[in-house]
């Protein structure tokens, strides 16, 4: 392991809902820890859209089409068995599942994985191992449901959904596994810059219930076009200082949200770094 760390830490990315920013946050969480050199391994459980995969071949095809030294992960796609009965495919999900990770524990530092927008028996695996769990929402009571069922007249949270309680089924299988722990960490995505009244009640009800449900509310990335631009190039805000790449100050804002980002999820061997500011290369 090329930070020494003494097992890789295993990153999820995962809810039951897509648009939700999943592969975006975790291609750039991706980057900012090879930017510090950790060594890191990508699964994507999605085999049917494979939006994590594809972002990161699209980066390898825009790196050699213009001669750029970007770091590239390693990439396993995993999809789940089709094969004879019910028990059959949950047996061979978990064995093919488990092989996997075990495999990338001897050279990695982190293990990222990405979730499909769906239940299945891949993601309740990679829920059941995961030592930071990383819930993106958007910054809506639609998105909210998924986490639990909020009042229409008082905006309070009056019952957990599926997905909170299969989260909470993982924490407890994971205790009994190996009394390890699961750093759940919800973040709210893409957020206005304006002030408004349901942005107010969203954070109310979230805050609400972190107490309840014990999980880590973060701000996540904010409603910026940027974000979206950067997948056919496979890029994201850390790559910018190797590229010739013009910036904005919508760049830089994100870089900020990035940086943040990085520094809430407080992973091990993270620390702040100081960078010179990106305002030179502004356009």
């Amino acid at each position: 392991m090329s930070k020494g760390l003494n097992k890789a830490h295993i990153i999820v990315v995962g809810n039951e809902k897509g648009g939700s920013g999943k592969s975006t946050t975790a291609v750039h969480i991706a980057v900012s820890l090879m930017k510090r050199d950790f060594k890191i391994a990508i699964v994507d459980l999605d085999a049917r859209q494979k939006s994590l995969a594809r972002y990161l071949e699209n980066r390898l095809n825009y790196a050699d089409q213009h001669d750029l030294q970007l770091s590239i992960p390693d990439v396993y796609v995993l999809g789940r068995s089709m094969e004879g009965d019910v028990d059959n495919m949950i047996y061979e999900d978990t064995k093919n599942f488990t092989e996997l990770v075990d495999e990338l524990h001897k050279e990695s530092d982190f293990i990222l994985i990405d979730c499909p927008g769906n239940d299945s028996n891949l993601a309740r695996l990679a829920h059941s191992v995961a030592d930071t769990l990383i819930t993106p929402i958007n910054d809506s009571f639609i998105d909210l449901d998924l986490l639990a069922n909020v009042n229409p007249d008082t905006y309070k949270v009056e019952k957990l959904s599926l997905y909170s309680e299969m989260v909470w089924d993982a924490r407890k299988h994971r205790a009994m596994t190996d009394r390890g722990t699961i750093d759940w960490i919800v973040m709210r995505n893409r957020t206005s810059a304006l002030d408004a009244k349901n942005k107010r009640r969203v954070h109310e009800a979230l805050k609400e219930l972190q107490k309840r449900v014990s999980f880590r509310y973060v701000q996540g990335l904010g409603e910026r076009v940027v974000y979206r631009e950067l997948f056919p190039k496979g890029l994201t805000l850390v790559d910018f200082r190797d590229t010739e790449e013009k910036v904005t100050m919508s760049h830089i804002a994100a870089r900020q949200e990035i940086r943040r980002l990085m520094s809430d999820l407080q992973l091990p061997g993270w620390e702040e770094e100081k960078l010179e500011p990106l305002e030179s290369k502004i356009a």
